[in-house]
Order: C-alpha cells, then structure tokens, then sequence
C-alpha cells in the first residue's frame, strides 16, 4: 500500500459507523488523558452520545475539564451529549458499588478473593455490565500506563477461562456445599444461585472479551513521544496487543518540538527527537500517525481541549502556532 493511504490523522476512528470502545494509551507523562479528551471531543461532533472513563488511578480527567467526575457517568460542561467518569478497575473494600451482594449473602467478590487476580477481573466485569446498560453510542477509555492497560485488556479473556473451568468443577462443590447448608440451617448460599450469578457475569464477559477482538468494534491508540523509552514502550505495547487481537492502526506522537526563532535549546530537543520520528516513520509506515505539538501552556479546561481536538483531525501547521485561551503573554 502507498504511504499516501495512511492520512496522519484519527479520521478513520470518526467516520467508523461500527466503533464502539476506543483504548487510549501508553507510558505515563506522553499526553493520554490529553488525547482521550480530545479524541472524545471530535467523537461527540459527530456521535449520538460518547462516554469518557478513566480507568488510570490517578485519574487526570477531572484536572483536564476543570470539573469534578465521579463513578457515575457526568455531563461534560459545555457539552450536550460528552460524558465522564473516574472508576478504579482494582477491587476497593471500601466502595462495593460494583459488587452485589445477593439477598440470601452471597458475595461474589468474596468468593472469588482467593483466585489470584479474579477479583479485579471481577470487578472490571461489573463496570463494564454498567456501562453496557447505559447504552452509549461509543465509549472512549482514558487508561493507566502501559502494565496496566495490558492486563485490563486481558482481564475478558481471564475471567471467560477462570467462569469455564469453575463450572466445569461445579459438580465436584455440589455435595460440599449441601453438606455446609445443612450444618447452617440452611442460611448458606446454595450452588444454584452461586451459578445463577456466574453464568450472568459469563455472559457479559463472552460478549464483551468478542467485542474487543472485533476490529470493527474495538481500537486502541497508542500515544507516544519522540523519546526512546516512549518509542520503546510503544512497540512493546502494539506487539502486546496483536497478541490480544486487539485492533491497532493510529499512533499519536505527542509534544513535538517546533522551534521558534533562534532558540539552542528548542533546536538540540528538535534533532534528537527527529531521530525517534524517523523510526516511527518506519515502525508505523502503515499505521495514521498523528502529530502533536508542545504547547507553551497546558491543555486544560474544555476551550483550550476543543482547539487542540482539531488537531486530530487537521494536521498542525508550525507557520501558523496554535495559541491556547489560557496562554498568557508566554
């Protein structure tokens, strides 16, 4: 294929009729949440209603619109149909809303604590049935670093295996547990309803763990930046995810250098990244590459998040500098 096929820009994720979960990520400090917002913000142009989840503990989202997210999906100001929230994938004992607990005690999440790493699928498995009630026209994931967005990603497939070999062994628990329900009165949680509650959570799981390996269903956008660690970690990221048969065809290469009059040190950061660009260039000779520029001010708040957006879509123009609403005579 002729390189000229490849726009640099995301236009192919915005005209996908079918996409329905978009992954944004890559090693911490390149721009992802700065992405993601963006991303989601030239979605919201052109989609009924699109969800932004931040799944990154640290949760930057509420820092980037200037507005405070909860666990629950929340109007984006200045938007009427952009929606976020901050979740935890990982398990908290002290916030149960992804875990029911069923009306005759049995806890789900208590059950499986002892399987190593079942209690975060677990709990993924619950954010993504919440998500999947709320009937959004696509959803875009603000992820953590790279380990971790890797094994959030597996978590369908662990869970599909993990939900399979247990009911598979469950005539093997039958007579254990009569026996424990006998001994308490019958008050113990019977295996029927221990498998009524799996194979609901197995269904959500099969669905989604198919979805996600559908490319016309689910893309991931590495974002990277012209530094070696970054590059590095990006190629590691995209063979990890081939792995998966997670779908990958856009890389975004954040804060690029773009000297302005004479400027030794701008010049010196700009050689040694055009370096790392070329090998972009050729690590991705088939991928939409999309670059970003370093500002002088953050990218914060929903004016200075809508013009950077557009970059997505039109490629920067160093002879034309964009200039944020909260850069300051800088």
């Amino acid at each position: 294929m002729a390189d000229e096929e490849y726009e640099p820009t995301i236009e192919n994720i915005i005209n996908s009729d079918k996409l329905k979960w978009i992954f944004v990520g890559g090693k911490g400090g390149v721009g992802k949440t700065t992405t993601s917002c963006s991303v989601a913000i030239q979605l919201s142009k052109v989609k009924e209603s699109v969800l932004l989840i931040s799944t990154d503990p640290a949760h930057n989202l509420s820092d980037a619109f200037g507005q405070k997210f909860t666990k629950s999906p929340t109007l984006v100001e200045g938007f009427t149909n952009l929606f976020a929230m901050e979740i935890d994938p990982t398990p908290d004992q002290l916030a149960p809303e992804f875990m029911e607990t069923q009306s005759d005690g049995f806890n789900l999440q208590e059950f499986t604590a002892a399987i190593p790493g079942i209690d975060e699928a677990m709990s993924f498995a619950e954010v993504m049935k919440l998500v999947k009630s709320l009937e959004f026209s696509v959803v875009v994931f603000d992820t953590a670093p790279t380990g971790h967005t890797l094994r959030l990603l597996s978590i369908p497939s662990l869970l599909d295996k993990g939900i399979n070999k247990f009911l598979s062994m469950q005539q093997n628990f039958s007579g254990i547990f009569n026996a424990v329900s006998g001994m308490m009165g019958g008050n113990a949680p019977s295996l029927e309803n221990m498998e009524g509650k799996i194979q609901s959570t197995k269904k959500i799981i099969e669905e989604i763990n198919v979805q996600f390996k559908n490319p016309d269903l689910t893309t991931f956008i590495p974002v990277c930046i012209p530094e070696f660690l970054s590059v590095y970690e990006t190629e590691r990221l995209i063979q990890q995810l081939t792995k998966l048969d997670i779908d990958v065809h856009n890389v975004v290469v954040n804060q690029i250098v773009y000297p302005e009059k004479d400027c030794n040190l701008c010049n010196a950061r700009q050689k040694m990244q055009k370096k790392y660009l070329d090998q972009i260039a050729d690590l991705y000779f088939d991928f939409h590459v999309t670059k970003l520029p370093l500002l002088k001010a953050e990218v914060r708040g929903v004016p200075s998040l809508k013009l950077f957006s557009e970059l997505l879509i039109k490629p920067y123009d160093p002879s034309t500098p964009l200039v944020l609403p909260n850069q300051e005579n800088i």
